[in-house]
């Protein structure tokens, strides 16, 4: 217990600094020098500052705050730069950024070897689609180089491992297509969820053999998980074809809507004093331990959280891209039916208006670059089933000129909301955003075919 004689033999100081503010408890005979290492020891300076007080009077570092004239509730400054030599003029500077040869970077940038790892994902999904149409030697040929990409992929050995293992999934998967591929249509939902397994536990592998791209392969597995079990599910209950692929569209499109929620994890550390929530009736009546320098945030840590969310947020967009694309392009060739054609058009051309739309709300250049990817790919997968009907009619003419007069009515849109940032494109565009969304999931109920198994039920009159 702290008698009345060790309480007036202590005060309460407040140290300002670049590193933020840290309170302390210190006995009247510490020196300002002795302040000063406390400070930096909890705010991680590489050397304790000058002292000064909130008038500007500087502190002897020798002297004790006693004779300094402090009393409980006291404001002390740090002076100088504790990253360099004080050159004593009183303003803080910046804390030069000290790199060493292991942490320099490279010569390749992060960002362009991400781009380029993409590009082998999608060369992979093409390889996978070209092998299972192969035979003989040339199929196992292309499965064993596909395999051996994969396990090189997941290794943690090289410069650019970090790198390797994002694309290594989609080797794996690609493998697994190739292998389990079936023309039949119905069973292409199957096909395409054993591929999607297959990437998420190549994910798992590399996820446990190196954390570089933890956030990125965590992606990998929720995707390919949650595609797997959609597509099996689908098959053991006997769904349509046409309804798997919908629903897997459906979820492409909410998806850009709930991912900013869900990508950015702040450790609870970094928010709360968890020490003084703790209060139980022991740690009431004892001095607490806990000091608020622990509630300081670094600025790393800060950029940390926000690498990891702008991973995650990449990574999913770029599923939402795969996706999405293979969903249009599946529920497409699915539907046979004349009123089940025209439900799947309108659902993918709406899907596509809907991702395009949201991406207008993402700040992040390489996430909305990628959910208008998909946007446009679902629009391209349905000029693709559109244009052999279009042909040699004036259907094809009609379409050309609504893309050009389209292409007219951007700008002009924009010249009338004075800009794409504007608060009256952003109402439309909200408010377009929204219906494109509810006109995509009512569309699934005519593509799947159950509109037209209710109207087939209903007896003649």
């Amino acid at each position: 217990m702290t008698t009345g004689s060790e309480a007036l033999d202590r005060v309460a100081l407040t140290v300002h600094g670049p590193a933020g503010a840290v309170d302390l408890v210190v006995p009247l005979g510490a020196s300002a020098a002795d302040v000063a290492r406390e400070y930096a020891a909890q705010a991680g300076l590489a050397r304790p500052p000058a002292l000064g007080t909130a008038a500007g009077r500087r502190l002897d570092p020798d002297e004790p705050l006693a004779g300094a004239g402090l009393r409980s509730g006291a404001l002390l400054v740090a002076l100088g730069d504790p990253g360099r030599p004080d050159a004593g003029t009183g303003v803080p500077g910046p804390v030069p950024e000290r790199r060493t040869d292991a942490t320099a970077p490279g010569p390749v940038a992060g960002a362009w070897v991400g781009a380029w790892m993409g590009v082998a994902a999608g060369l992979a999904a093409l390889a996978g689609w070209a092998a299972a149409r192969a035979d003989g030697a040339l199929h196992q040929a292309s499965v064993g180089l596909l395999v051996l990409a994969a396990l090189v992929g997941v290794l943690p050995l090289g410069r650019l491992a970090a790198h390797r293992v994002v694309a290594a999934p989609a080797f794996a998967g690609a493998a697994a297509f190739a292998v389990v591929w079936e023309p039949e249509v119905v069973l292409r939902p199957t096909a395409v969820g054993v591929a999607a397994l297959v990437a998420a536990l190549a994910a798992a592998v590399g996820r446990s053999l190196s954390r570089a791209q933890e956030q990125v392969l965590r992606v990998w597995v929720v995707v390919g998980a949650g595609v797997f079990g959609l597509t099996v599910a689908g098959a053991l209950v006997g769904a349509p074809t046409a309804l798997v692929w919908g629903v897997l569209l459906v979820l492409a499109v909410l998806a850009p809507r709930f991912v900013p929620g869900l990508a950015v994890d702040v450790p609870d550390q970094l928010l709360l004093d968890l020490e003084r929530l703790a209060v139980t009736a022991w740690s009431a009546r004892e001095r607490p331990a806990g000091r608020r320098g622990r509630t300081i945030v670094a600025p790393e840590a800060v950029a940390e959280v926000a690498a990891g969310g702008a991973r995650t947020v990449t990574a999913a967009c770029a599923a939402v891209v795969a996706v999405a694309v293979v969903a249009a392009s599946g529920l497409l060739g699915a539907v046979e039916a004349g009123v089940d054609v025209v439900g799947a058009r309108v659902m993918v051309l709406f899907s596509g208006a809907a991702i395009v739309l949201a991406a207008r709300s993402y700040r992040h250049r390489a996430a909305r670059a990628l959910l208008r990817l998909a946007g446009l790919g679902c629009w391209v997968a349905l000029g693709v089933d559109v244009a052999p009907a279009l042909q040699g009619s004036a259907g094809m003419a009609v379409a050309v000129g609504a893309v050009l007069v389209a292409g007219l009515v951007v700008p002009v849109a924009v010249a009338t909301g004075r800009g794409w940032r504007s608060a009256w494109w952003a109402r439309r565009a909200e408010v377009a955003e929204g219906l494109s969304s509810a006109l995509a999931l009512s569309a699934l109920v005519v593509a799947c075919g159950f509109f037209r198994h209710l109207w087939e039920s209903i007896p003649d009159v």
